[in-house]
């Protein structure tokens, strides 16, 4: 993201319908803080709820000492919703939760911080959702804006909440904005530029049936004007169902088809198409690893073109782009073996596209939490792949189950025990890869936090004396 030193102008705050309205916010994770100020500085009678009570909240307290908010702590009673005009969700409560349930039966408007930004957002936003992928979408996209020197702004699911910088942005600046299903599923209103990059069984222990997720994911498009502009992906059959409800422009990007308005790949070379054939890289420029990493990158360049990004920037972002933390990253090599973390792998079909970017011999490291997802297709792939399987985490009976026969698997407790028999088990050449497929809940606070310790497990592993070390550490 980049900054200036501007300062929220109050007076415009002090015009926002949030003025003089009662806002409850569910939840006082990130979202709900950032919310929590905004919406106090624009003059609202802003409550906060939250199941914690205060001493564990203490951090989070002290920043927000300096507005007149209201506290509600370890419960969520009913009675809060008395007088009030909205409630705000973060990402973490159920739009069934009891107290939204009850919001909608009294005809409170239920929404969170980032669809209250894009209500409010003076440049048009890039959207972006998937059930994979979205991270490295978002963050290629906003480098390409950064290349063409515009300002650009890049958060909402990861970084910082983008309302937290609203009063800041201007009409010219580039908008990336990444959204899950969880911000979703509340949404009545489409970011201008959207994008769903594809859609496959995910946080079904929370939405309950593919039909509701997919239905979540569709409010990216479903309320878009015709004004606004659809990306979908032209090779995922979830992603392109969506196309009888774009209402403006569809764009497409495909690595398998030739497409006649978005990005594509022909011998060998990115091209973008948008009334003109221009070519934009070969695919051995892309430093990403992986198949699924080309899409990422050809939604990435249709994106940042449909907001006016000039091709010698989307150049550049390409050259210069190597990817985020905890996605298929290269940690250490050590005894000449390669440790990746790839601690982005929530679901198995993120741990299948990592299986899939590697070709030589794999230790995976596997569990965490289920999402009750669906595993035959990760474990036919491991089979096939995988030369040892080392299970750890809420998943691992599960996961152990589904490679019943697989006689190369190990099952441990902890990841700290995984790291270990992996480190044991590897020989030069192998690649020992953390691709859990399940999420971090079991055991993190999230998938950034698990992948840290992934780092650091393997920083404190030690060089055996005859063996040389090298790549990154």
């Amino acid at each position: 993201m980049i900054e200036d030193s501007s300062i929220i102008n109050h007076q415009s705050l002090r015009m926002d319908e949030l003025h003089g309205k009662k806002l409850v916010i569910m939840g006082l994770a990130r979202q709900g803080k950032a919310l929590a100020r905004f919406a106090a500085e624009a003059g609202a009678s802003v409550v906060v709820t939250d199941l914690r009570p205060a001493e564990k909240l203490g951090a989070v307290l002290a920043e927000l000492s300096d507005l007149d908010i209201e506290y509600v702590l370890g419960e969520h009673p009913m009675s809060i919703l008395d007088k009030a005009d909205m409630l705000a969700v973060s990402g973490g409560v159920p739009a069934d939760a009891p107290l939204a349930l009850a919001a909608r039966e009294r005809g409170i408007r239920v929404t969170n911080d980032s669809q209250e930004f894009v209500r409010r957002a003076p440049t048009a936003v890039i959207g972006v959702t998937g059930s994979a992928g979205k991270s490295t979408t978002t963050a290629l996209t906003g480098v390409m804006g950064q290349m063409s020197r515009r300002r650009t702004w890049v958060g909402g699911n990861i970084g910082r909440p983008l309302i937290a910088d609203l009063g800041k942005m201007g009409a010219e600046d580039i908008v990336v904005q990444e959204l899950s299903s969880f911000q979703l599923e509340v949404w009545d209103q489409s970011p201008p530029v959207a994008a769903v990059l594809n859609i496959t069984p995910n946080h079904l222990d929370r939405h309950k049936t593919m039909a509701a997720y997919a239905s979540a994911k569709a409010n990216i498009l479903r309320y878009q004007t015709e004004a606004g502009t659809a990306v979908l992906c032209a090779d995922d059959p979830g992603s392109l169902m969506l196309q009888s409800l774009v209402k403006g422009r569809l764009r497409l990007f495909s690595r398998e088809k030739l497409v006649k308005d978005g990005a594509c790949v022909s011998d060998g070379q990115i091209w973008l198409r948008n009334g003109k054939d221009i070519p934009v890289c070969r695919l051995e420029e892309i430093k990403l690893r992986g198949d699924h990493n080309v899409l990422n990158v050809l939604a990435a360049v249709t994106l940042a073109d449909s907001v006016g990004v000039p091709v010698a920037a989307i150049r550049r972002a390409i050259a210069a782009f190597t990817g985020i933390e905890h996605r298929l990253e290269l940690v250490r090599t050590i005894n000449g073996v390669q440790y990746i973390n790839d601690s982005i792998a929530t679901a198995p079909e993120r741990a299948l596209a990592a299986i899939n970017a590697f070709d030589g011999p794999l230790i995976l490291l596997a569990g965490g939490k289920d999402k009750e997802m669906v595993w035959d297709a990760w474990a036919e792939r491991v089979r096939e792949r995988v030369k040892h399987v080392v299970l750890f985490g809420a998943l691992a009976e599960l996961m152990a189950q589904k490679l019943e026969g697989f006689s190369e698997l190990t099952r441990m407790e902890t990841m700290a025990e995984a790291v270990d028999v992996a480190a044991a088990t590897a020989v030069p050449g192998d690649v020992v890869l953390l691709s859990p497929g399940g999420t971090s809940f079991d055991a993190f606070q999230d998938f950034a936090a698990r992948g840290e310790q992934f780092r650091q497990l393997v920083n404190g592993l030690e060089i055996g004396d005859w063996r040389q070390e090298t790549g990154d550490s």
